[in-house]
């Protein structure tokens, strides 16, 4: 029995796979990457280098303002005018150090800023992913000339390089250090300074190109933020770094700094926001000078702008500018899929720009020979529309020009590079149409007939369990055959509709087919249609999901779904009022108004995206620039997971349920877990803070490990043994008394305390383990916020089981028999089905339960700090793991809580006809959890293929339908967990010992 409804919401999960993976297909395209080589036998390729050698440093994450002398306004005491070397050299020695700004392309994530740095080209939206688990570079790059001319590379730092570049570097002069414990704020940046120094100071060393790659102001971006004590620090460590690498360069010698990406206001990265995009980059010549001292370059080849708060513009350059730059500068080949343009400055030798010249035709042939090459591959067709732009421009290109038509041949190499790269920029971003139009129809016809299986369920009341054996049937087969069905179509179309492969074709045919099958099965008769079925249309899922339409709306999600929580609580106030006895409406009324603090108390805890700004106020941190928790929630951390249990036993004792397995889990393992989270996180404010001094760092890491292993470790290993063997949560007791009737016998009186709600409150447990599992993993004002939600969902249910009598007694009234509610009949179940109503504000409380813990449709919003709660260091598979549970633990705590709609005080007798109702409800309320988001899903997938080229896309609402996609996933996780996990247990034990007690 309890298959049959996991089955059907595992069909729904596959054809939810199904719909994302062929979307996701078509709209999240990666590039192709041409494995070509710029060879240059001849020398003709290049230039003279100007130097023999060249160092290269990287300052993760050094933001331009870092190094500008003119910051924004007012200037920050902890991360302006810190750094100074560059601009004292640059304003000292303006034809030898040149200070420029860089747009690095998004996503703005170490690995794929390393890429474009080194190869010139540009990464997608999609290779961020991989950021986790770096693959290696297949392109040429600068580093794969400097090997193919027999050049040796030395490198110290971060170990990404290693993982690109695995075959580059010198073994004897390699020493790579972990990248991603963000934790470590010296480790890395000292081991560079040990092996960095050494180097330069043996002019006997043998290297060509010494690479070193600081992560300390990254790591403090991280963790405290830029405007904290411990980046002024650091900046103060990287310039004393820098002075003491410029006294040992020699004049032979060209220094290279660079940031990466930069950061945003609180220290992340990983997005497109104008901090996060905007990176530094310091080029200095000790000896010869790089830019002749008479020289006049045009204007319009010094691009510039304004930093955000700045008065003073800067130079603004690409980040890609430094591929085609630097090896010409060093005498080597532009790497082949270069799109970048050479920096003039650096080429202005003489007087009349002969060197830059040479370099810009050098450059702009390199770029028509990689169009030229892309094109003729399998996916030139992509460059169809922009390509007689492009060849109308390169025409107009005079390579023999004289010298007084020189700034119309400059104006003409550049205007060419510059449009390539815009063309490459949306070219990357073309979708393929054909899957995007397979995945929706699969989450328009998967999200039919996953309503329609609810709405099924619903009518069928005890016959559900013979109509569900059946139509399991009809879909399994139905999918073997649509398979067939789509091999038969793949065939007969695949060459005329490019970009669909044999995989493809079969899942969709076998999920569309499926899906057809289903919903011919459970589409409801006109007859049971009537205009009361259209007062349960869904308002606020519907408002929910025509918001995607609007970028506007979809920034402001979070107060968004604000406003829908507390307007899905107004029919349950109405009938309230309206309740028939002063109980009923008191507890309606009380627990409506429990709901909507708690939720609006939720929205008080705020992070803000780019977008928002000015009109958001960070509150879920110390400050926008302060990534600590606010002091309010240091001092309320710990009481409230002290009292959150206790507020649930209060819950279960209204209807006596707080026995059996809750005597045990709320009043000594959930407090125990709970305060162990908080604890983790007080240790970790105080270790960031270095409030009790450097010296106690170790002591402290250890001791949060341990809070955190243990509360998690005691959840696992002793809450969900406990619970899986004695789950129930009654008190039986039997009294010996007199039987009056029977003439002077007795009889034996058995008392079950906790009746009433048999089948909910195991499940509460069952749920608070979860709850416990997770506390640990979210930072401090994301715990107050889920001590919250879970008021707000036991609120709910206590709202939903008045509502619920209200109209059970309403029944009766319009029976025509009044009288029967003086029948006491407390063995029956209540008939009354689940209504969508009372879905949606679980639903909600997911989505809000997601922006309130810290988050936000953004990349930046991720928490990375929580990968390292278990362990000091980067560990797989727990620490990325652990940053998915941060991320959307709360959808799933929520999700996992939908089954006890069916649960919550519904008795267990007679059975098994209680058993069958809470199996089939269990199962309905799951998928009613299902269909709410994968409405969402549907409708961001439309509103982002149809919006496909908004300014915005990449921005909003690509992101937001990554984070539906996600968030579908995890809900359908949840809810078969809860089901087949938590409703069998608990169905199973209940079910067992009330037909032991009641066999008839």
């Amino acid at each position: 029995m309890a298959s049959l409804g996991l089955s059907l919401l595992f069909w729904v999960f596959f054809i939810h796979l199904a719909g994302i993976y062929l979307y996701t297909r078509g709209f999240l395209l990666t590039r192709l990457a041409l494995s070509d080589v710029n060879h240059c036998e001849d020398g003709q390729c290049t230039l003279s280098p100007t130097h023999k050698r060249a160092v290269l440093l990287v300052i993760d994450a050094l933001r331009f303002d870092f190094l500008s002398p003119n910051p924004p306004h007012p200037p920050s005491p902890y991360h302006h005018n810190i750094l100074r070397l560059p601009q004292e050299l640059t304003a000292a020695r303006p034809t030898h150090s040149f200070l420029f700004e860089t747009f690095s392309d998004p996503p703005t994530t170490t690995l794929q800023r390393l890429k474009g740095i080194t190869t010139g080209s540009l990464p997608t939206f999609i290779d961020m992913g991989s950021n986790f688990g770096g693959s290696s570079i297949n392109e040429d790059s600068f580093i794969s000339q400097f090997q193919a001319a027999g050049k040796k590379i030395a490198f110290m730092g971060d170990d990404t390089w290693t993982t690109v570049f695995p075959h580059s570097f010198d073994p004897n002069m390699t020493f790579p250090y972990d990248s991603f414990n963000v934790e470590d704020l010296h480790t890395v940046d000292e081991g560079v300074i040990q092996h960095l120094l050494p180097l330069l100071q043996d002019r006997a060393a043998s290297w060509d190109l010494l690479i070193g790659h600081f992560l300390g102001v990254d790591h403090v971006g991280h963790r405290v933020g830029p405007d904290h004590p411990t980046m002024r620090a650091k900046q103060q460590q990287m310039d004393d770094v820098l002075r003491r690498v410029v006294d040992l360069l020699d004049d032979d010698t060209l220094l290279i700094l660079l940031g990466d990406h930069g950061m945003d206001r609180k220290g992340d990265h990983g997005g497109d926001g104008d901090h996060e995009t905007s990176a530094a980059l310091w080029v200095y010549s000790k000896g010869p000078a790089l830019l002749h001292p008479k020289a006049a370059i045009p204007a319009h080849l010094l691009t510039s702008r304004v930093f955000p708060g700045a008065t003073v513009p800067n130079r603004h350059i690409q980040q890609i500018d430094l591929a085609p730059t630097l090896s010409l500068l060093l005498g080597l080949p532009i790497p082949f899929n270069n799109l970048g343009t050479v920096i003039p400055e650096l080429f202005w030798h003489d007087k009349t720009g002969k060197d830059y010249t040479r370099a810009l035709t050098l450059n702009a042939r390199q770029v028509k020979r990689y169009l030229d090459t892309y094109r003729a591959s399998a996916s030139g067709g992509e460059l169809d529309s922009a390509w007689e732009e492009l060849e109308r421009i390169w025409q107009s290109i005079d390579f023999d020009a004289k010298a007084t038509d020189q700034d119309a041949q400059w104006r003409a190499m550049t205007t060419y590079t510059r449009q390539a790269l815009a063309v490459c920029r949306a070219l990357w971003a073309q979708f393929n149409v054909s899957l995007m139009t397979l995945g929706l129809t699969l989450l328009a016809t998967g999200t039919l007939a996953a309503s329609l299986l609810y709405l099924k369920l619903g009518a069928l009341q005890e016959k559900w369990e013979s109509w569900t054996g059946e139509v399991q049937r009809w879909y399994v087969t139905s999918m073997f055959s649509g398979a067939l069905l789509g091999f038969v179509g793949y065939i007969t179309v695949s060459r005329y509709v490019k970009g669909i492969g044999l995989f493809e074709a079969l899942l969709f045919g076998s999920a569309l087919t499926s899906s057809l099958v289903v919903i011919a099965s459970a589409r409801p008769s006109i007859s049971s249609m009537s205009l009361r079925s259209l007062t349960s249309i869904p308002i606020p899922l519907i408002l929910h999901a025509l918001a995607f339409a609007s970028n506007s709306f979809t920034v402001w999600e979070d107060h968004v779904v604000t406003f829908l929580l507390i307007t899905s609580i107004v029919p349950s106030v109405f009938v309230g009022v309206a309740a028939p006895t002063s109980r009923l409406r008191y507890r309606i009324l009380g627990f409506s108004a429990l709901f909507a603090v708690s939720v609006r108390l939720m929205a008080v805890s705020t992070v803000c995206r780019e977008e928002q700004q000015p009109y958001c106020h960070v509150t879920f941190f110390a400050s926008s620039s302060l990534p600590s928790p606010p002091p309010f929630v240091l001092v309320l951390s710990l009481p409230i997971a002290f009292a959150l249990p206790w507020v649930i036993k209060r819950f279960l004792k209204i209807s006596q349920s707080d026995k059996g397995a809750a005597a045990i889990v709320l009043p000594w393992i959930l407090p125990s877990t709970l305060l162990l989270g908080s604890a983790f996180w007080v240790i970790e404010h105080l270790d960031s803070s270095e409030a009790l001094g450097p010296e106690w760092a170790g002591t402290l890491r250890l001791g949060r490990t341990l809070c955190a292993r243990f509360a998690m470790g005691g959840v696992l290993l002793f809450g969900y043994a406990l619970w899986w063997l004695v789950p129930l949560c009654l008190k039986i007791s039997t009294e010996t008394k007199p039987d009056h009737t029977a003439g002077g016998r007795t009889k034996t009186e058995v008392t079950v305390l906790g009746f009433a709600n048999a089948y909910g409150a195991p499940y509460v447990i069952f749920w608070c383990l979860f709850l416990g599992l997770l506390y640990p993993v979210i930072q401090l004002t994301g715990q107050v916020v889920l001590a919250l939600a879970a008021v707000a969902v036991l609120a709910h249910l206590e709202v939903v089981d008045s509502v619920r009598d209200v109209r059970g007694l309403e029944a009766v009234f319009a029976s025509g028999n009044p009288s029967a509610i003086l029948k006491p009949d407390t063995l029956q179940p209540a008939s009354a089905p689940i209504r969508f109503s009372e879905i949606t504000p679980l639903a909600l409380i997911a989505v809000h339960a997601f922006f309130t813990t810290g988050h936000q449709a953004a990349i930046p919003s991720i928490q990375w700090k929580t990968a390292f709660v278990l362990t000091p260091t980067l560990t797989y598979p727990f620490s990325p793991l652990l940053v998915v549970l941060n991320t959307f633990g709360p959808h799933f705590l929520i999700a996992l809580a939908s089954p006890l709609l069916a649960l919550y005080n519904v008795a267990p007798l007679p059975q098994p006809t209680a058993d069958v109702k809470v199996r089939r409800d269990a199962a309905r309320a799951a998928l009613g959890m299902m269909v709410y988001h994968a409405a969402l899903l549907l409708s961001s997938a439309v509103c982002s293929a149809w919006l496909r080229r908004h300014l915005m896309v990449w921005k909003i609402f690509a992101p937001r339908f990554m984070l539906a996609a996600v968030t579908v996933v995890v809900v359908d996780v949840a809810v078969l967990f809860g089901v087949g996990v938590g409703v069998g247990r608990v169905s199973d034990a209940v079910s067992k010992l009330f037909v032991a007690m009641n066999p008839k």
